[in-house]
């Protein structure tokens, strides 16, 4: 695994820079392959449509111990599975092929117009989130061939793994007060303490539908929060990425759990994709059913500031030992750090990583129990608008520790 020596810039769009950290290459595919039963089950899917190795994009990941979990969503046709992991053991091999999770029945497409046979199933997921309790927690939008023939195999769910056991825990299908006629939920994240695992609460962007559905493990109930600051900026949806200018209009997309404050709550800071600002609320409100459509908590939803010119962010995390939030920037080819402790303004925000060649669209990020900030880049502007050159890496895992990417900048306090 060779370092990617990133570029050193003084300034870079109104966000201040250190010498940029070097990020370590841990996967680096052209296209993705399959772990596949045997050969023959890999040509039969080729031969039928079902495998259509260009059509495999990466997009969202988290780890598990040896496991990296890697999403694959639908949006073509021919998605081998779309839930899958790779293996950390060492020696790691580069181009690892995905190992469908839980297994390959799971990740099988119905014929169109038939339904899932258990509900074990996996349609389309674009992120997932490991807990504290060893718990994968999966967001299956449910919609296979987005771009194609759009195929509903299943409403929006919520599905948990043991990840001991690799056994479903529950699968939840989010009620129809829970969706709007353009929803679509494209992240998942989960508010929980490894002493109290029953007591988890999943927080779900909708990004089409600009809203926020809050689920309960323990009551296993769900609901929904609506706010202003969960729409797009008209102002801040127009993209360059890769070489590639196209308009957005997601609204809000990630989120990240900050620490806890004295009353055992936490900052649940967000933003829109289409958006140069950061926002927050604390988890208290929205832990709160009954304050979902109550009016009067419009204030207690927060704007932390602007990040700076060109700042849009897909995914973010939080490192509570840093007390940094790491954000992705789309149209840097990088991503930033912002330490809470200060006020959010563009001088406050610092480039850490940036690669116009290995970063073309970050499209999530993950940190791992060991502190190593996982990034996942693969050029979907590219993807989606144009197609993709299969003789040239195009997807790629890399990682680098977070005490190394915030040293010199200003969120290393």
């Amino acid at each position: 695994m060779l370092p990617v020596k990133c570029f050193v810039l003084v300034a870079f769009f109104g966000c201040q820079v250190a010498a940029l950290a070097n990020l370590e290459e841990v996967f680096a595919w052209k296209e993705l392959t399959f772990s596949w039963p045997n050969e023959d089950a890999e040509n039969v899917a080729l031969k039928n449509g079902d495998y259509v190795p260009k059509n495999n994009l990466p997009l969202g990941l988290d780890r598990w111990r040896n496991k990296l979990f890697v999403t694959i969503p639908r949006w073509k046709s021919g998605v081998a599975a779309s839930l899958g992991y790779v293996s950390l053991d060492e020696p790691i091999n580069q181009t690892a092929p995905i190992i469908p999770y839980p297994d390959w029945k799971a990740n099988s497409l119905p014929k169109k117009g038939e339904k899932p046979e258990s509900e074990n199933h996996i349609v389309s997921v674009f992120r997932v989130f490991v807990d504290a309790c060893d718990r994968l927690w999966v967001m299956d939008t449910g919609l296979a061939d987005i771009l194609g023939e759009p195929n509903v195999v299943s409403s929006p769910a919520i599905a948990i793994y043991d990840l001991n056991t690799d056994t479903l825990i529950r699968r939840y299908t989010l009620k129809d007060d829970d969706l709007k006629q353009d929803s679509f939920f494209a992240n998942i994240i989960v508010d929980v303490d490894k002493d109290k695992c029953d007591d988890a609460f999943a927080y779900i962007p909708d990004l089409g539908g600009y809203g926020l559905v809050v689920y309960s493990l323990k009551a296993n109930e769900s609901w929904r929060f609506k706010h202003n600051f969960f729409h797009f900026d008209p102002l801040h949806g127009d993209f360059n990425v890769g070489g590639v200018n196209f308009q957005w209009t997601d609204g809000i997309f990630g989120l990240a759990l900050g620490p806890k404050d004295l009353s055992g709550f936490r900052t649940v800071y967000f933003h829109p994709l289409a958006s140069l600002n950061e926002f927050s609320v604390n988890s208290a409100i929205l832990r709160n059913r009954s304050l979902a459509n109550d009016p009067h908590i419009y204030n207690d939803f927060k704007l932390e500031g602007f990040k700076g010119d060109k700042s849009q962010t897909s995914a973010s995390v939080f490192d509570e030992k840093s007390n940094t939030l790491f954000l992705t920037q789309l149209n840097k080819d990088g991503v930033a750090c912002w330490n809470p402790k200060k006020p959010l303004t563009p001088q406050s925000v610092s480039l850490v990583v940036r690669d116009p060649q290995s970063l073309i669209f970050t499209n999530d990020i993950k940190i791992d129990n060991e502190r190593n900030l996982w990034i996942l880049s693969d050029k979907m502007p590219q993807f989606i608008y144009q197609e993709l050159n299969g003789n040239e890496v195009n997807y790629r895992i890399q990682r680098v520790k977070v005490d190394d990417a915030i040293l010199g900048t200003n969120c290393a306090i």
